[in-house]
Parts: structure tokens; sequence; C-alpha cells
């Protein structure tokens, strides 16, 4: 196949934009015929929704009673302030404080809900003070194409009053990614191409016109997107240039800013890394030698390159390194095994000991906090059944200490539900782990219906963490039941790798086994599944359909289609879409490669639309999103309605001012969960 060859007839090809990339930017520039298509079904899904007003009201009402009306987060120390995020009854955004850490008043220096006034859409990106404390960067995006604007505001003079301001803003610039702080007096951002691709890193010097900034990194491989940091220990802006199986980081002193940036370890095909730093050494998480679920090196910091890596943790297959975090002289090592997580916590000394917990399935999250020396972390715990907790422990002791549980104002009782974890073989014999929450009054005698989610994709793994919105679902009868797909890596790297490229198909058939093994078991009963993914979890479970109304049409009640990857052929023949080069290393190039075309063709959602009796669709998309682009679920609804051979809801709902993560704001985003659960609910025959 070349670059040039022909393609299929697409019916359907009007509903991508001309004009694509500005209408990402501005909805209101999409082509009236375009517009009016997308307002035409979001009006069909709008009425379906209608008539069922009164549940959604009942839903939100619940939803909105799992949620605390004013919250805020543990004060983050850092030299002479602690650091918070409150909010307040009625806050979508919240507003960012500090206070004296030996005690005194509290002063606003962001105030989130003033910033987001008379805007659609509100996505804050970064916040960051500077090393001495007197300005803030942060950025925020209000159109939903994830171009953020970066302000920095001087925080260090006396409060100026108005809305919560904190201060004056002494710098704008448009069309920024990332931001970080290299010294009080310099900060490094980085910002997006014409094709929406983090791809360059300036270095700006306050008080100097952002005009002059100097273009310190330019990512030149369209595979590859940049991103930026600090070290916890405040030596290092890293830049990482990366995409899915390869890596490469430059090193700039905090010391030295205007110097030129250094590379750590040139790219290599498959090699990848990432760095902490700590005190006269770098330690690096990476694959290097085949350590396909990943090894700990260090290298002195003097010479970082490969040549001068030494092991500190050896590789062990299916025990995947999942992150690591230097404090002044201790590891934080977060692994997991037998698809559940475990913290290492060592000293240079060799000490160690390992956090665990004892339910069958959990998740814990780790916060190193903002200073390099500190004798003590935070950790957070949260399962099917429990809410989150967090932890402060002191790292030469373990003491453990319970700084904040999660409220919810509704009341709830862990011992009303029931938390499993269970394997499930696909096709080729591969055990899927499968999360299972469920009433414990709900009878699993293969009359329950059945919410099943998965994302399987990126080697993302889906933690079973608490859900308050699937409590509304479950309260009711539903069995949750989150699959552990290949393509993630819940089974380590090479769950991974079994769920990309041409082993692909494996991701839809672990789901299609999980659905049969799930009613043969009796746990869910046969007809009344429903399953739900966004993005990539859009195409699991939109090609796990497809093998449905193959195989058994009966089998699936619906199925939730969140800004879903569907059109992936076209996309990935499409060089010109923002991320399709990147994405050639997860899925294939079609392109060059006979194989991936045909491997993808065979799955593709869009190109597999047949003449068969769909179950009930409920699919979202936003005009504003560079990474789902509006017209593949567009395309996909259409062709579906156009070929299918019965009459179920087909739902297509289209945000016209919003991108991937649709609605913005803690309440904001309530209407779209109570929409899908109220579809889930009426699919099953709950409603």
């Amino acid at each position: 196949m070349t670059r040039d060859a022909p393609r299929a007839h697409d019916e359907w090809a009007w509903l991508r934009a001309g004009n694509w990339r500005a209408c990402v930017q501005d909805p209101a520039l999409l082509p009236t015929r375009i517009a009016d298509h997308l307002r035409a079904r979001n009006r069909v899904a709008d009425d379906w929704f209608a008539e069922r007003a009164d549940l959604i009201d009942t839903l939100l009402e619940e939803l909105r009673g799992r949620i605390e009306a004013a919250d805020e987060s543990l004060p983050d120390a850092d030299g002479p302030w602690c650091y918070l995020h409150r909010l307040r009854e009625g806050d979508e955004y919240g507003v960012h404080l500090r206070r004296p850490r030996a005690g005194g008043a509290e002063r606003v220096l962001l105030d989130s809900e003033h910033e987001a006034a008379g805007h659609d859409y509100f996505d804050e990106g970064d916040v960051a003070h500077a090393p001495d404390h007197a300005h803030l960067a942060w950025t925020a995006d209000t159109t939903g194409d994830e171009r953020y604007t970066l302000r920095v505001r001087a925080i260090g003079a006396p409060q100026t009053g108005g809305h919560g301001a904190g201060g004056r803003d002494v710098l704008s610039i448009e069309d920024v990614h990332e931001v970080t702080w290299a010294d009080a007096d310099t900060l490094f951002y980085s910002r997006v191409d014409e094709n929406l691709r983090p791809s360059l890193v300036f270095r700006h010097r306050l008080g100097d016109d952002s005009a002059d900034d100097v273009l310190v990194y330019r990512e030149h491989d369209e595979r590859f997107s940049v991103s930026i940091g600090t070290t916890r220990s405040g030596a290092w802006v890293v830049i990482e240039s990366a995409m899915t199986d390869c890596t490469e980081c430059w090193l700039i002193s905090c010391a030295c800013p205007d110097e030129a940036p250094r590379v750590v370890e040139p790219r290599t095909p498959g090699l990848e890394y990432e760095l902490e730093h700590q005190r006269e050494r770098f330690v690096l998480l990476t694959n290097v030698d085949g350590a396909a679920d990943y090894c700990l090196m260090e290298a002195p910091t003097a010479s970082p390159s490969r040549a001068h890596w030494r092991p500190i943790e050896p590789h062990v297959p299916g025990r995947l390194l999942l992150d690591v975090e230097a404090l002044g002289d201790w590891l934080l090592i977060l692994m997991r095994e037998a698809a559940l997580p475990r913290l290492v916590v060592r000293h240079r000394d060799g000490r160690e000991r390992t956090v665990s917990f004892d339910e069958p399935a959990y998740a814990i999250g780790l916060d190193a906090g903002l200073e390099f020396d500190t004798d003590r972390f935070r950790l957070s715990y949260t399962s099917p059944t429990t809410p989150e907790r967090e932890y402060q422990e002191r790292l030469d002791g373990g003491e453990r200490v319970l700084l904040k549980s999660r409220i919810i104002p509704c009341g709830h009782d862990p011992a009303h539900y029931r938390t499993l974890r269970i394997r499930v073989a696909s096709h080729d014999g591969a055990q899927v782990p499968v999360t299972l929450l469920h009433h414990r009054d709900t009878p699993l005698d293969g009359s329950a219906p059945a919410l099943i989610t998965g994302y399987g994709a990126y080697g993302f793994s889906t933690p079973a963490a608490f859900s308050g919105s699937v409590l509304s679902l479950v309260d009711r009868g539903v069995v949750h039941a989150l699959a552990h797909v290949r393509g993630g890596q819940e089974g380590g790297r090479a769950w991974y790798e079994a769920g990309r490229l041409l082993h692909k198909p494996n991701s839809f058939e672990d789901l299609y086994a999980v659905c049969t093994a799930l009613v043969e078991r009796r746990v869910a009963a046969h007809g009344r599944i429903v399953l739900q993914g966004g993005s990539a979890g859009g195409l699991l479970v939109a090609a796990t359909m497809d093998l449905a109304v193959r195989r058994d049409p009966a089998l699936l009640a619906g199925v939730i289609a969140d800004v879903p990857f569907v059109d992936v052929l076209n996309t990935m023949r499409d060089a010109g879409l923002p991320l399709t080069p990147g994405e050639w290393s997860e899925w294939g190039d079609p392109i060059e490669d006979a194989a991936a075309a045909r491997c993808i063709e065979g799955y593709s959602p869009y190109d597999r639309v047949g003449t068969f009796a769909y179950p009930p669709l409920y699919v979202t998309a936003g005009v504003s999103d560079p990474r789902v682009t509006w017209w593949e679920p567009a395309k996909w609804v259409a062709r579906i309605g156009e070929r299918r051979n019965n009459a179920a809801p087909l739902l297509l709902r289209t945000n016209m001012e919003s991108g991937h993560f649709g609605e913005t704001g803690r309440y904001g985003a309530l209407g779209d969960a109570a929409r899908e659960l109220a579809f889930v609910l009426r699919a099953t025959g709950l409603a």
C-alpha cells in the first residue's frame, strides 16, 4: 500500500469540514450543513432524554447528594508557606490559597470561579508558584481545544483586593500546553504547533517581552509529543519527548537556565525511560535491556547517559514498576503485581518496607508533596466500596495517620456492598481480571442487569476505585463490572503488548468473553448487559458490540460510547490529522504496512457497520475535540442508522462548545453522568 492508495467510498465523509482545524478552535465556523446535521441529531437525543426528565432529575439529586457542598484539599507545605485548594458551597472550580506555615491569615491567589465566569467551557491546567513564592503561573482553556492561555500573576505584593484576584497578572501567552519554573525569574513553557501537537519549548524571563522568548527545543518528528517539568529537588528542568514506545529526555540546570538543553540518552527505537533527581544521581525508570516490566537504574548527574546506568531495582517479569518518586534519601516505588498495586519505601542504605492493603480490589495513589527534604509522604486509598482516604506516613517509621476521608453527605455504608475479583478465560485462554461490585441484596442468580466498563489501550490500567455515580445503578440492582482487558497493563507490559498493533483484536475478544462469562456464571442476565467506554474505550465497546451483533444479537441491552475512536482506518490513513503519526505505534500504520491495514479494517467499527439489529446506542462527541474529531462518532452513528435492520434508540449528542472531556466543573459534568445512568436503567428495564 502507498500513501496514494485509493480508499473505499465513504458516503459520510462530508461530515468532516475542510476547515476543521478552525472549527475545533471556534465551533461557530462549522459549515451550515454539518452544524445542521449535528443539531438535528442532538434534538433526537434531547427528545429521548426529555421523556425521562423525572428520572434524570432524581439521578442528578442523588449525584449531588454524594458531593460535599464545601471541601478543601490537604495543605501542601513548601518553605514558609502552605498551599491549598478550596471548594466553597456551590463552587464549580474553587479557589487556590496559601497561608503561612507557622500560622496566620490565608490569602486567595487565584479565584477560578471568577476566571471561569462568562465562559461556557473552562479547564484549568497548571497552577504553579515560583520557587521564591513571589509569582503564580497558571493556565486555562476556555474552548475545549486544549490550547491554554498562560498567565503569570504577582503574588508577593500585599493583597490588592478585588474578586479574590490575589495580585496582578504580569504576563499572558496564548497556545500554551504546559509550564514549569526553573528559578524565581525564569520559566519554561511548551506550545502546540498547527497540528495541535505540543512540540516547542520556550524560555521566558520575567520582565521581558514574550515576543523575545527563546525557543530552546523543537521536536521535528511528528510522531513525538513534548512534556516539561521540574524535578522535586528544584535542580533540573526536564524536557521529555515521547511516543508510545520511545522516550528521549533533555536536561536544563535550574542554576543555569540560559544554557542549552543536554540529552540524557538519545532516542533508540523501543527504549523508554523517565528520570528523577536525587542529590548526586538520577534514578531512571526504564525498560532498558529487555526489562519489559521495567527496572530502576541510577546514573551520576555529571554523566547520565546509558553507558553509565547501573541497576538498583531489577526487572521481575509480571511485576510492573509504575512510578518512582525521589525524596532526599528515600525512594517511593509504586508497582503492580497480580493486578493489585503496592508501594515500596526504600532508604538509600537499603532499608525498605512494603505498603499494601487487604481488600480483593483497590487503588492507591502517591503524593510525595512539594518538598524534597522531608520525613513524610502522603498516600491515598480507595476501593469500589470505600471512598478515598488520605493518610500521612513517616518515611523512617511507617507510622500512618488518617488525615482525611471523603464524606458522602447522603450516607454510605461499605457493608452494604460486595467487591469480587474474578478471572475470565478469553478466546485464546488468557485470564482476564474483572472487578465486580454489587449490592449485598442483589441476587447473583442470573437475573441481574450489568454495566461493564473498560478501556484497554496505551498501557493505561483502570483503577479499582470508588465511584459515586455507579452507586446509583448498584443500589438499584445493577452489577458493575470493570473489565481489565489486554491493552492495559494490569498484567504487566506483556498484557499491554498483547492488546496493541496486530494483537489489538484481543482487547475486543477479552471484553466479549467477559460478557458471556458473566452470563454463564449467573452474575448477569443475558440481554441485560450494557457496555460503556470512552475514547479508546469507546473503540473497545464499539468493536465488541460488532462481535455481539454477529454472534449473539440479543446479548447486549445497550452501549454507551463516549467520544469514541471508531473511524480507525480512515484516521490512521490520514497523516494530516493532529495525532495520527504518533498513534501508528499504538494501532499500526495502514499506509505503509499492509498487515496493519488488514488488521485495522477487520475491527474498525465504522468499516464494520452492516445490516444487523443493533442494541440501543448512546454516543457523545465534541466539536472542539482535537483527540477524537467530531466526525468520527457522527459518521458511525449515521452509517448505523442507514444500514441497520431494527429501530432501537440511536442517540448522538454532540457538545457544540466543548472538547474531548465534555462539560467541566464538579457540578457541570453531572448532567452528562445522569443521562448515561438513565440510559442504562432504561436499557436494562429498571426505569
